[in-house]
C-alpha cells in the first residue's frame, strides 16, 4: 500500500487510499494511468453505497485524470519533437565540424609524414654517400695492402741476396778473410731488409685491421640504411592513404606508442653517430693510406740506397783487390826475374869453386912433388913460398866462394817461399775477387728496382 497522491485526484476523492500496479523499468510510473481502489466501505459522493454496481467501479478512471493522462501525452509528444529537432540540428553540427576536424587531421598528418620523408630521404641519402665512400675507401685500402704484399714479397729478393753474398764471402782466404767495409755494408744491410719486413708486416696487419673496421661500418650503415629505405617506403605507401583507399581497415591495437620506440631526437642521433664513426673510420683509412704510401716510398728509396752503398763499396774493395793483385804479380814478376838470376850466380859461383879446385889441385901436386926434393934440395925458396901462399890464397877464395854459395842458395831459397807466398796470395786475391765480382756483384745485378720494392 502507498500513501496518499499530491494532486487533483487525490483533491476529488478524500480518504481514498491510491495504489500504483508494478510497471516495467523503462516506461515512467508518472505517465501511467492510476487506478483507484476504494475501501470496503464507500463513503465518497459518487459511490454506490451497497448498491449491485460497486464491483463495477473499482477499475475505472475518472475523466478528468483521462484528460489530464492526454494532456501530459501531448506535451511529451511536443517536448520528443523539440528535442529530436535540436539533436538533429547538433548532430548534423557535429557531423559537419568532425568531418572538417577529421579532413584537417588527415592533411596534417600527411604533412607530418611528407616531413618526415624528407628526414628519411636526407638520413638515407647521407648513408647513402657514406656506404659508398667506404666502400671506395675499402677498395682503395686493398690496393695499398696488396701494394704492402708485394712489397713485402720484394723484399725477399734483396735479403737472399744479401745472405748470399755473405755466405759467399765466407769462403775467401786469408788473409782476405776480412771483415771489410763490403761485409759490414752487407750486415747493415740485410739488418735493415729484417727492419722494414717486420715494419711491412706491421702496417700489413694494420691495414687488414682498419678494412675490418671500415667494412664493419659500412654493414652498420648499411643496416641502417636499409632500415630506412624500408621506412619510407611504409611511410611513403602511409602517405598515399586517403579515405577512398581500398586497403585500409580497423588496427585498433595500433593506437598505442612502443615502449620501445625511439624520439625524433635519438632517431636523429643513431644515423648521425653512425655517420660519424664511419666518417672516422674512413678519415682513418685515408692516413693510414697515406702512411703506407710514404713508408712504401721510404722502404724503396732505403733499399736502392743501401744496394748502392754495398755496389759502391763493391767496386771499391774489388779495384783494391786488383792493385794488390797487381803488386804482388810485379813482385813475382822481379821474384821470378831474381830468382833467375840467383841461380845463374849459384852456377856461377860453382863454377869459379870448381875452377879454383882445379888450382888448387894444381898447386898442391907442385907442393906434394917439391916435398920429394932429395936432401939439400929440399929448400924454402920463393918458390916454396909463393906455392904455399897461392894454397893459402885459392883456400881462402873456394872458402870464400862457398860461403857465398851458401848465402846464395839460403837467399835462392828465400826467393822460393817469398814466389810461393806470392803466388798464393795472388790465387788468394784472384779467389777473392771471382768471389765478390763474378759471384756477389753478379747476383746484385737481380736486385729489384725502385718501382717494385714500392709494391708495384
Amino acid at each position: 500500500r502507498a500513501r496518499p497522491e499530491e494532486g487533483p485526484s487525490a483533491m476529488a476523492h478524500p480518504g481514498v487510499l491510491l495504489t500504483k500496479e508494478p510497471v516495467p523499468q523503462t516506461v515512467p510510473a508518472s505517465d501511467l494511468p492510476v487506478k483507484v481502489y476504494e475501501v470496503a466501505w464507500n463513503t465518497g459522493p459518487h459511490s454506490s453505497s451497497g448498491l449491485a454496481t460497486a464491483g463495477f467501479r473499482t477499475a475505472k478512471y475518472l475523466p478528468a485524470e483521462w484528460h489530464q493522462s492526454n494532456c501530459n501525452l501531448y506535451h511529451k509528444a511536443f517536448t520528443g519533437c523539440q528535442q529530436a529537432e535540436y539533436s538533429r540540428a547538433e548532430s548534423k553540427e557535429l557531423a559537419k565540424y568532425t568531418a572538417a576536424t577529421a579532413q584537417r587531421a588527415q592533411q596534417q598528418s600527411t604533412a607530418a609524414l611528407g616531413v618526415r620523408l624528407q628526414d628519411i630521404r636526407f638520413w638515407k641519402t647521407e648513408l647513402q654517400k657514406e656506404i659508398e665512400d667506404l666502400d671506395a675507401e675499402t677498395r682503395l685500402l686493398a690496393a695499398q695492402k696488396l701494394r704492402l704484399e708485394r712489397a713485402l714479397d720484394a723484399t725477399q729478393v734483396p735479403y737472399a741476396i744479401a745472405t748470399d753474398n755473405l755466405q759467399c764471402r765466407e769462403r775467401r782466404q786469408p788473409p782476405d778473410l776480412v771483415r771489410d767495409e763490403v761485409e759490414k755494408e752487407l750486415l747493415k744491410e740485410a739488418e735493415l731488409i729484417r727492419n722494414i719486413q717486420e715494419l711491412l708486416k706491421r702496417t700489413l696487419m694494420q691495414a687488414t685491421n682498419q678494412m675490418r673496421l671500415n667494412r664493419d661500418h659500412k654493414e652498420v650503415c648499411e643496416l641502417d640504411w636499409s632500415d630506412k629505405l624500408e621506412t619510407y617506403n611504409m611511410d611513403d605507401k602511409c602517405g598515399r592513404y586517403n579515405n577512398q583507399s581500398t586497403d585500409i581497415q580497423f588496427h585498433p591495437s595500433s593506437v598505442k606508442f612502443e615502449e620501445s620506440a625511439s624520439t625524433p631526437e635519438t632517431w636523429a642521433k643513431f644515423s648521425h653517430d653512425n655517420i660519424y664513426r664511419a666518417e672516422r673510420e674512413k678519415t682513418a683509412s685515408i692516413n693510414l693510406r697515406a702512411l703506407i704510401d710514404n713508408i712504401l716510398h721510404d722502404v724503396s728509396e732505403d733499399l736502392r740506397m743501401q744496394c748502392g752503398v754495398v755496389n759502391e763499396a763493391f767496386v771499391k774493395r774489388c779495384e783494391e783487390l786488383d792493385d794488390a793483385k797487381h803488386h804482388l804479380e810485379y813482385h813475382l814478376g822481379n821474384i821470378l826475374k831474381e830468382i833467375g838470376d840467383q841461380e845463374a850466380n849459384i852456377a856461377a859461383l860453382k863454377q869459379a869453386i870448381r875452377d879454383k879446385e882445379t888450382s888448387m889441385k894444381v898447386v898442391q901436386a907442385r907442393l906434394y912433388d917439391r916435398s920429394f926434393r932429395p936432401n939439400i934440395e929440399l929448400c924454402r925458396d920463393e918458390a916454396q913460398f909463393r906455392l904455399i901462399s897461392e894454397a893459402e890464397e885459392l883456400t881462402e877464395a873456394i872458402k870464400s866462394l862457398k860461403e857465398k854459395l851458401l848465402e846464395s842458395e839460403q837467399s835462392l831459397r828465400n826467393l822460393e817461399d817469398t814466389r810461393m807466398n806470392v803466388e798464393k796470395e795472388i790465387a788468394v786475391k784472384t779467389n777473392s775477387i771471382f768471389i765478390d765480382r763474378q759471384k756477389c756483384m753478379a747476383h746484385r745485378i737481380r736486385y729489384p728496382a725502385v718501382h717494385k720494392l714500392a709494391g708495384y
